[in-house]
């Protein structure tokens, strides 16, 4: 793939994501894929993806920044949401959360074989509880 195609993939990823289209994670994530390290697998993160949905049904994941080198990706995203029902041993208050997420990505074949993400969950707790 070229970094234009990297590029333009990686944002069908994140609308997919943003539209909760989680059976179509398989056009995106390989079989098995190495998580923050460990091994794991497309359904492991697919199973993470709809428990965050079920909670958070508005959760948006907004690309801020997009950087691409060979076969990596880094991405600063912001993520938002307000969650319906107890999340994260939160109950539900109406409040909502904004905060900033850091993934890096290696793809392989037109899918992504590492998955590792950041972000402030301290932060994101203390608005949901404030």
């Amino acid at each position: 793939m070229t970094e234009s195609d990297l590029r333009d993939w990686y944002m069908r990823y994140a609308e997919a994501l943003n539209a909760h289209e989680f059976d179509r994670m398989d056009e995106f994530i390989d079989d098995q894929v190495l998580l923050g390290g460990q091994l794991g697998t497309r359904d492991d993160v697919v199973t993470v993806l709809k428990g965050i949905a079920d909670a958070v049904p508005d959760i948006r994941w907004e690309v801020d920044e997009l950087l691409i080198d060979r076969d990596g990706i880094a991405v600063r995203a912001i993520n938002t949401g307000t969650p319906t029902k107890e999340w994260l041993g939160v109950p539900a208050s109406g409040a909502s959360f904004k905060i900033v997420e850091y993934a890096i990505y290696k793809v392989r074949d037109g899918r992504f074989v590492q998955m590792t993400n950041l972000h402030d969950s301290a932060e994101m707790l203390r608005q949901l509880t404030a």
